[in-house]
């Protein structure tokens, strides 16, 4: 990304933010309509833009014709613009006219206006844009729309999608541990989307938050293109989504537009909804579902044809979640997902369903993940790849174990990223593993290891990759990382210890109001 666009994204966001933090609104009441004036200027952005064009191309057809009129063509409609991909936006909901509009106007109605004008043009977004403006007052609303009003218009479209991204970012972190409901960091998708490799097919995520899933997957198709190509990475893949909240879902959507895709994305609780009546339909499935969730009434799904393996005797969803995943996929299909590291040893009837899948030929890829790389989790995860094609391998008996935790950047104390090239390191292991990069796969002590089904059976079917790789011997018999890992215990502690003053504080607020 350019410095400029990084400042860019910096400046817009330091003055939301500043707002935000002088607005009665909570994070979520004031996250959308933020969202909602990003994306209304990206879309006011490409209709100028396909108006010119539109303009250009009637003004060559009359110069062809010799200078004859053409002013016997039909007006140009909406039809016209959603033929060249772009969405229809009528004048009165362009940034141009709302940032002109006189002083003492309703600004909130106005902008509410506006967004209705829009679906009505388009009707895909129906239902979907945020029409809550009149929660700010006219003061904050004018201020936010001369703050998006820096955006050139000029800008790129990809350039437009990585601003509303980082507003995602900023707002999941700074929504803490809730955050991490509508939005997975963009590092851990990128690697999630190359290992899976969605080329062209079905994609689907049962919990599909922001939509970042698709989005990725978007780029990914855009970069293996063929030079020359003609065909749009848009048309590859067929994008299908479930959400349990409606904010989410509208999110989602204006994610998917702003990128210039479009969706299938349902509202639905997903343990109990089927919406995509999903089993074997997809090619892809891919997701960061909520960890270890407790309470699901499994009297209600004991006869849902998604568990085949069965309902865990288990307080905790996670088995089911694994289960949703592999049985949505078609024969040929691969599913990558987060996953809490308890899964991979798991006991009980757990660890009976985790037999089964491995047996089956399943399992293919897991790779341990270090923390803090997740805004609403501190610990370690692990990213689990499943592949119903790889029975028909030379893979058929093998599973690649990859100890990814000392791979990362530092970004602050208590965040970790991946660099593009980190991705590839990874991601290099994997192709090399499938024989996809013509270099020969090899087992490096520390980092990966390919472990037959007989040595993972060995091990309890255990899949924790910690099990099989070891650590690198550095020829003290310490791996190198004592100093590492105690000061990332440390500062689990801390945002532990953190959050826990910050609930107690909470605690008493609420004890006071209720006169204790």
């Amino acid at each position: 990304m350019s410095a400029n666009i990084k400042n860019l994204e910096n400046r817009l966001w330091e003055a939301a933010d500043h707002m935000r933090a002088n607005s009665p609104l909570r994070l979520n009441e004031f996250a959308e309509p933020v969202l909602g004036l990003i994306f209304l200027k990206f879309a006011g952005v490409k209709h100028s833009k396909t108006e010119k064009e539109l303009a250009e191309k009637r003004k060559n057809k009359a110069k062809k014709l010799g200078g004859a009129s053409v002013s016997r063509e039909r007006p140009v409609s909406s039809a016209d613009y959603h033929a060249r991909g772009t969405l229809f936006i009528p004048e009165k909901a362009r940034f141009s006219y709302l940032i002109e509009l006189p002083e003492g106007t309703d600004m909130g109605r106005a902008v509410n206006d506006a967004m209705k004008g829009i679906e009505a043009e388009n009707k895909e977004l129906a239902g979907i844009l945020p029409k809550t403006f009149q929660k700010l007052d006219n003061r904050s609303i004018i201020t936010l729309l001369k703050n998006f009003n820096q955006i050139p218009d000029d800008i790129e479209g990809d350039a437009f999608g990585k601003i509303y991204e980082y507003f995602l970012g900023k707002f999941a972190l700074a929504d803490g541990t809730r955050g991490g409901e509508f939005f997975t960091p963009t590092s851990i998708v990128k690697l999630i989307v190359e290992i899976i490799e969605p080329y062209q097919g079905r994609i689907y995520d049962p919990a599909c938050g922001s939509g970042g899933m698709f989005v990725q997957s978007h780029e990914f198709v855009k970069r293996h293109l063929e030079n020359g190509q003609k065909t749009r990475a848009s048309r590859e893949i067929a994008i299908y989504g479930q959400e349990k909240t409606d904010q989410t879902v509208r999110i989602a959507k204006m994610n998917l537009a702003i990128h210039g895709l479009s969706g299938d994305i349902r509202e639905g609780n997903t343990y109990y909804e089927d919406s995509h009546k999903s089993i074997g339909k997809f090619d892809f499935t891919m997701a960061n579902p909520p960890f270890n969730v407790k309470g699901i009434d499994k009297e209600r799904i004991k006869d849902d044809p998604r568990f085949s393996y069965g309902i865990p005797r288990a307080d905790n969803g996670n088995y089911l979640w694994i289960q949703i995943f592999l049985n949505s996929l078609n024969e040929k299909g691969r599913t990558g997902f987060v996953m809490s590291n308890a899964a991979g040893d798991a006991g009980h009837s757990e660890k009976e369903i985790r037999q089964k899948l491995i047996e089956d030929g399943f399992v293919d890829v897991m790779i341990a993940v270090g923390p803090n790389m997740f805004y609403n989790v501190a610990l370690s995860v692990t990213l689990w790849f499943l592949d119903r094609g790889k029975k028909r391998t030379n893979r058929k008996n093998k599973i690649l174990f990859i100890d990814a935790r000392n791979i990362y950047t530092q970004i602050d104390r208590a965040h970790r990223d991946w660099t593009d090239e980190q991705i590839e390191q990874i991601t290099s292991i994997v192709r090399s593993y499938r024989s996809e990069n013509g270099k020969k796969y090899k087992d490096i002590k520390g980092l990966c290891k390919v472990a037959t089904i007989d040595e993972v059976k060995k091990s309890g079917y255990s899949l924790n990759p910690g099990r099989y790789i070891g650590v690198a011997d550095n020829g003290n018999g310490d791996d190198g990382n004592f100093g590492e890992k105690v000061k990332n215990l440390h500062s689990e502690f801390k945002d532990l210890t953190d959050e826990a003053h910050k609930l107690e504080k909470k605690v008493f607020e609420n004890l006071k109001k209720l006169d204790f």
